[in-house]
């Protein structure tokens, strides 16, 4: 059975919460990644949403923002989770932070809080997620601290879910599985193929490109019937 994409974000919301759910279930201690990459996306509403989801579950956790400006914003909207709601820096200076939780949320981490992540990780036992997180930066290139880094701190993080439309499709993974690429049709998001790691641009390209030349064999050979048909 092919895949299906999410209708809209609440959807993709839900599907995101079941998927974490499990990734959490797989592995005592994990960095897991959540990729909502919509273009204009808020963040601060679809993050609260779940983090109470989470707290709700039963999990005791700490949801970290980069600054303490994004904290306060937090607080204010999600007075719920105020308790719970802490910025990167104050993290890394209080280590007892380490203790207030069975999981910890970064929402909206990059690049320029690289280090700082990774200290705070260091000190966490427990498992991290990373919503919406750039870790690289596209400025550092590919030099020896990419290099670095790839094989170091950011080779440590899987994918728990990740959706990501695109002007010619889109792209999606989730419940630890393969990911799965759709075409934008007038009619709509079609699956058009399964990876087993992450396509990169030019694979994503060239399944696009071949699943459109299929769809125009068929059509013509569907005109050619009807034509017979026709006599």
């Amino acid at each position: 059975m092919s895949a299906v994409l999410p209708a809209d974000l609440f959807e993709a919301e839900e599907r995101t919460l079941v998927a974490l759910q499990e990734a959490l279930g797989s592995k005592r201690r994990g960095r897991w990644q959540i990729t909502w990459k919509f273009e204009g996306l808020r963040l601060l509403g679809p993050s609260l949403r779940l983090a109470t989801a989470l707290k709700e579950s039963g999990r005791s956790l700490l949801l970290a923002w980069p600054d303490a400006g994004a904290a306060a914003l937090a607080k204010r909207d999600g007075p719920e989770l105020a308790d719970c709601c802490v910025d990167l820096m104050q993290l890394q200076r209080d280590p007892a932070w380490a203790q207030r939780g069975d999981l910890l949320l970064i929402v909206g981490a990059q690049p320029s809080d690289y280090d700082t992540v990774e200290a705070v990780c260091n000190q966490w036992m427990e498992p991290v997620v990373l919503l919406n997180g750039r870790l690289e930066d596209a400025a550092v290139g590919i030099g020896s601290v990419a290099r670095t880094r790839r094989r170091g701190f950011v080779s440590t993080w899987q994918s728990a879910f990740h959706l990501e439309p695109f002007v010619q499709g889109a792209l999606m993974q989730e419940h630890l599985k393969e990911w799965e690429l759709f075409r934008l049709d007038p009619a709509g998001y079609r699956w058009v193929q399964q990876f087993e790691a992450r396509p990169d641009q030019e694979q994503i390209d060239d399944a696009l490109a071949s699943s459109t030349d299929g769809l125009r064999q068929k059509l013509g050979a569907v005109d050619r019937f009807i034509d017979d048909l026709r006599g």
